[in-house]
């Protein structure tokens, strides 16, 4: 039993539990608030401003927005002369150049001269484009559309754009895998649009590869139309639905479809100051931590809303983008979402605990169906990948160790509810395989889709750590060295406030904070350290700052965004389990 104020401790749970049931909508679920991103926002600018220009008018119906959008970004220039991809982040090459390049092309040099100065500065002192390029290695997702980008702006010539193969998008998906296409799995409308652009502009040497690409330019665009969302924003996403937007703009194609439902995206999807989020919402993933977070409390009437809203949210056909299979979940519940291996166990968890037995047969089957979808999913090297399987090598198509820890608790959830469902056993063991061969040497697991800007290289192990940790405690593997391991670890990353960053010496943040405090929780040896925890969210509580979020959060190729919701829905669940270890036995 931990040694801590109980009546505080209450109380803080209380407060920030209330604070999470009030930031629900009208459907009884969690729809969050996402950063506002420069990195977005510039992204917009830059392709409203080109369907002007292919339009002929260098003013029209967006140059508000588009104005906006600049003052917006004028107002958040960081000391250094940068931009950060949130405006609690550092400044990073990527997203200065994004923001100097929408400057540069809507053509306000004059009236923003002193800030396009302390940019252009602040660029040379990174390396300018060679360091967008080497930023994101071979991994062409995110720096070739960063470069179409500047070449749209004049700012890098048009051969220093590598050529993207939007013919191969013409293939058969099945064969996607065996090209290796140079774009992960969920950018293939990004390979058309900006394979499509860069070839307008500069043609390949080869006459018949020439000839090949003219050809199948149709094909390709009703490919992606075909794959176009109904909301426009493809994966509900403001950067890669602006990139697709700005390129086919600039090629001649602006009155095509996807464009113009591209464009209603963009402008539907600004905030009220001028910006733009990362992408529209995180609804079915906030719902899910909210749910499993504070489950236990809810009245009936509560967790019958939450069951009927996740149930309406799961893939029952065939996915038209990925072509993934029916029975996943994606982040968002609107039409550019696509499912994903870190949503599906969340959804599954959230529907078991909150529904005790007996459960309507629905949940079985959505529990069942999703469990199928998680197993076929799963990598040959033990571990699951984001959104597709065997993609293999680029950043989130690749195995990694949050996601799979996500998906052993659900599978090992399932496996006690329903028995030994067909490739659950044999998938549980290969997947702690996985996470015991990426253990790292100090006994700690990088994550994937966090990370910590204060930390080496980005990298957040708390986060990783702790999720880790939570898989072999839940599927009962308290003994196992790599569990030992991590928690050692987790303990020696505590800062001296007693709370944690993502590395220890890293500010302290609430999300961390209560990530490593409910993961060791459970462990007798880490009492002083969970008190000390526990101790320092409930001063968060009491100061009124336990809302105040840190951008540790990825979005993809790592665009960093913080999402209001999360450290409500942390502290939430630490400080709901630390009142239940209190009571009294």
């Amino acid at each position: 039993m931990l040694n801590v104020d109980r009546d505080r401790l209450e109380r803080a749970e209380q407060t920030v539990r209330d604070q999470l049931l009030s930031r629900r909508n009208a459907s009884g679920c969690w729809a969050g608030r996402l950063s506002a991103s420069p990195l977005s926002t510039a992204t917009a600018v830059m392709a409203l401003h080109q369907v002007q220009l292919a339009r002929g008018v260098q003013e029209g119906e967006f140059t508000p927005l588009i104005v906006a959008g600049l003052q917006w970004l004028s107002q958040c220039q960081n000391e250094d002369g940068g931009w950060g991809d949130t405006l609690k982040s550092h400044s990073n090459i990527s997203t200065s150049m994004l923001v100097f390049g929408s400057f540069r092309a809507v053509g306000l040099t004059e009236e923003y001269s002193e800030l396009l100065q302390r940019a252009d500065d602040y660029i040379q002192r990174c390396g300018g484009s060679k360091a967008v390029v080497e930023r994101y290695g071979r991994d062409k997702t995110f720096s070739v559309p960063i470069l179409t980008h500047l070449a749209l702006a004049g700012l890098v010539d048009w051969k220093d754009v590598s050529a993207l193969p939007f013919e191969l998008a013409c293939l058969p998906h099945q064969f996607y895998a065996t090209i290796r296409l140079p774009v992960v799995s969920y950018a293939l409308p990004a390979l058309i649009a900006i394979g499509q652009v860069r070839h307008h502009f500069r043609k390949p040497w080869n006459p018949l590869l020439g000839w090949l690409r003219d050809s199948l330019i149709p094909k390709s665009l009703r490919i992606l139309k075909r794959i176009q969302p109904e909301s426009g924003g493809f994966l509900e996403a403001t950067p890669l639905t602006s990139f697709v937007v700005m390129s086919l703009a600039a090629k001649g194609n602006v009155e095509h479809p996807v464009v113009e439902s591209g464009v209603k995206f963009l402008v539907d999807s600004v905030l009220d100051d001028g910006s733009w989020p990362i992408d529209t919402n995180l609804a079915t993933w906030v719902t899910t931590l909210s749910s499993n977070a504070i489950s236990s409390t809810l009245t009936e009437e509560e967790r019958s809303a939450i069951t009927e809203w996740l149930l309406g949210q799961q893939y029952r056909k065939e996915h038209p983008y990925t072509h993934a299979a029916p029975g996943g979940w994606a982040w968002t519940d609107l039409s550019g979402g696509v499912p994903d291996a870190d949503d599906t166990p969340g959804a599954i968890l959230a529907l078991l605990n909150l529904n005790p037995k007996p459960r309507d047969e629905r949940i079985a089957e959505a529990c069942k169906l999703a469990t199928q979808w998680l197993v076929d999913l799963q990598n040959r090297d033990g571990g699951w990948p984001t959104f597709c399987r065997g993609w293999g090598t680029l950043p989130f198509d690749r195995s990694s160790t949050d996601i799979t820890a996500h998906c052993l608790r659900a599978l090992h959830r399932v496996s006690e509810e329903y028995g030994d469902l067909p490739g659950i056993e044999s998938a549980i063991r290969d997947g702690f395989d996985f996470l015991n061969r990426s253990q790292n040497a100090d006994g700690s697991w990088h994550p994937l889709w966090f990370g910590n800007q204060f930390a080496p290289s980005d990298i957040n192990p708390v986060y990783g750590t702790s999720k880790v940790i939570r898989a072999y405690q839940e599927t009962e593997r308290t003994e196992a060295l790599p569990l030992q391991d991590g928690v050692r670890w987790l303990r020696s990353a505590q800062n001296s406030d007693g709370g944690w960053g993502g590395v220890q010496g890293a500010p302290s943040s609430v999300e961390e904070t209560a990530l490593a405090v409910d993961a060791l929780i459970d462990d007798r040896d880490s009492a002083s350290a969970i008190e000390s925890g526990i101790n320092w969210l409930i001063d968060r509580v009491e100061s009124n700052t336990v809302d105040e979020a840190a951008p540790i959060g990825f979005y993809f190729a790592k665009l960093w965004y913080f999402e209001e919701l999360y450290p409500v829905i942390f502290a939430s669940g630490a400080l709901r389990r630390a009142v239940e270890d209190c009571q009294p036995p």
